[in-house]
C-alpha cells in the first residue's frame, strides 16, 4: 500500500497566474474551507454532549473524558489508512468516504440512544471521528497546496477561521437543544429499568441533532461527488505505508507533530472543562445550558483570532507569533486558577483568542521541506491529533483529584512546550528537496 499524492491545479493557479486557473483556485478553496466548517462544528460538540452525558450516567471528569478519547483516538488509528486512501483514490473522493462516514457515526447515536449504554456513545463517537479525520487529512494539504508556500500559513490560518466558525455556532445551538433540556432528575436516584428509560429519553435530543448533521453531511457528500472530478491531480512516486514514518528523523517535524499532539490536548481539555467550570459558584454560578453558550465565546475568539492572525503571518515570522500565543495563554491559564469570579471565567474562555493560530502555524512549520511527500506529513501529524484523546482524559483525573482549577497545570504544561518549539522554529527552513 502506498500512501503520497501531489496536487497540480493550486500549483498551476499559482505558477501560470491565468484568469481561469485563478478562478479554479478559489473554487477549489471554497470546498475545502466548506470542510472546515463542517468537521470543525462537529467536533465542538463534543464539549455540549459532555456534561449530558455526565450527569445521565453519574459520571466522574475522569470517565466522562472518555468522550474526547473515543473521539480523539481515530486520529491515531485512522490518519494514515486516510493518507493511504488518498493516494489511493485522490482527494475529491476520499473527501465523500470522509463524509459518509461522519454521517453513518451520527445514525449509531440512535441505538446508542435506544440502548441507553454509555459505551455505545463512545463507539458512535469514534466512527464519526474516524470520518472527520479522513476529511481533515484531505483538507490540512489541500488548502496549503492552493498558493504560494510563503503564504501557506496564513492560507491554512484563514481556513481555520472558518473552522472556527462552525464550532462558534455548534455548540450555541447545542446548547439550547441539548443543555436546554438537561433534567432536574437526578439519574443518581434511580435504578434498574426506570433509570434505563430514563436514559432513553433523556438522550433522544441529542439523537436528533445528530439525525440532523447526518442529512446535511450527505447532502454535502452529494456536492463534492458531482464535482469529484473537478481537481487534476497527479500522483507522486509510490512509496511503503510505513515510510511516512521516517519523517520522524527531522527534528523539526517530529517536534512540530509533539506540539500538535499537545496542542489538541490542551485546546480540546479546557473546551471540555468550560460549561462545568463556569457553573461553579466561585465562577459564574451559571445553569447548564447558559454555560454552555458561553462557549461562543471561547471558539468565537479562536475564529476572529485566526483571521487576525492570517494578516499578522504575513508581517511576522510563525515561529514568533506562535511564541507570543502560547505565553499569553499560559498568562491566561495562570490568572483563570487564581482568581474567583468573572476575572476567572473570562480569562479562560479569553484563550480561545490565542488557540487561534496555533494549528495551522505548528502544521505549516512542521512541513515546510515535505514537498511531494505533504501527504504523508499530513498523516502523521494528524495521528498527533490524538492528544485529544490523552491529556483531557489526564485533565480529568486531576480535576477528579484537586479540582478544576488546578487541573489546569495540566494544559499550562502542553503550552510551555508549543513555546519552546516556536522559538526552535522560528527560522525558516532552508529547501532540502525531500523526495
Amino acid at each position: 500500500m502506498t500512501l503520497n499524492t501531489a496536487v497540480s491545479a493550486g500549483h498551476a493557479a499559482t505558477s501560470a497566474g491565468s484568469e481561469a486557473d485563478a478562478g479554479y483556485s478559489t473554487d477549489l478553496k471554497a470546498f475545502v474551507i466548506a470542510l472546515f466548517f463542517a468537521f470543525g462544528g462537529i467536533t465542538s460538540l463534543n464539549d455540549i454532549i459532555i456534561p449530558k452525558l455526565k450527569a445521565l450516567f453519574t459520571l466522574s471528569y475522569g470517565e466522562v473524558m472518555l468522550v474526547q478519547s473515543a473521539f480523539f483516538a481515530a486520529y491515531f488509528i485512522m490518519s494514515i489508512p486516510a493518507a493511504a486512501l488518498v493516494r489511493r483514490v485522490g482527494y475529491m473522493r476520499s473527501a465523500v468516504v470522509g463524509l459518509l462516514t461522519m454521517t453513518a457515526g451520527c445514525l449509531l447515536f440512535i441505538p446508542a440512544s435506544s440502548h441507553g449504554v454509555f459505551g455505545l456513545f463512545l463507539v458512535a463517537l469514534f466512527v464519526l471521528a474516524s470520518g472527520i479525520t479522513t476529511v481533515q487529512v484531505v483538507s490540512n494539504p489541500l488548502i496549503s497546496m492552493l498558493g504560494p508556500t510563503s503564504t501557506a500559513s496564513s492560507r491554512l490560518t484563514f481556513a481555520q477561521a472558518f473552522n472556527s466558525l462552525g464550532t462558534s455556532i455548534f455548540p450555541y445551538v447545542g446548547s439550547i437543544l441539548i443543555l436546554g433540556s438537561l433534567a432536574t432528575v437526578d439519574a443518581a436516584t434511580l435504578s434498574g429499568a426506570a433509570l434505563a428509560a430514563f436514559r432513553r429519553v433523556q438522550t433522544q435530543v441529542v439523537v436528533h441533532t445528530y439525525i440532523g448533521l447526518a442529512i446535511a453531511l450527505v447532502l454535502l457528500a452529494g456536492v463534492v461527488w458531482l464535482r469529484r472530478k473537478g481537481l487534476v491531480e497527479t500522483r507522486a512516486p509510490s512509496t511503503p505505508i510505513l515510510r511516512a514514518f521516517n519523517l520522524l528523523t527531522r527534528p523539526r517535524f517530529s517536534l512540530g507533530a509533539l506540539c500538535i499532539f499537545l496542542y489538541v490536548g490542551g485546546e480540546v481539555a479546557v473546551g471540555s472543562l468550560i460549561v462545568n467550570y463556569l457553573m461553579q459558584p466561585t465562577v459564574f454560578d451559571m445553569a447548564p445550558a447558559a454555560a454552555g453558550k458561553h462557549l461562543i465565546y471561547y471558539w468565537g475568539g479562536a475564529m476572529v483570532g485566526r483571521f487576525i492572525g492570517a494578516w499578522l503571518l504575513r508581517l511576522f515570522a510563525p515561529g514568533k507569533v506562535l511564541v507570543s500565543a502560547a505565553l499569553m495563554v499560559i498568562t491566561l491559564l495562570t490568572v483563570s486558577a487564581n482568581t474567583d469570579g468573572a476575572v476567572s471565567g473570562w480569562s479562560l474562555l479569553a484563550i480561545g483568542l490565542f488557540n487561534s493560530v496555533m494549528f495551522p502555524t505548528i502544521f505549516t512549520l512542521a512541513s515546510e521541506g515535505l514537498g511531494r511527500r505533504a501527504a504523508e506529513g499530513s498523516g502523521v501529524i494528524c495521528m498527533a491529533i490524538v492528544g485529544g484523546a490523552i491529556v483531557p482524559l489526564i485533565t480529568g483525573q486531576a480535576a477528579d483529584y484537586w479540582g478544576l482549577k488546578q487541573a489546569l497545570l495540566v494544559p499550562a504544561a502542553c503550552y510551555f512546550t508549543i513555546l519552546a518549539y516556536g522559538w526552535f522554529a522560528r527560522r525558516p527552513l532552508p529547501s532540502s528537496g525531500v523526495a
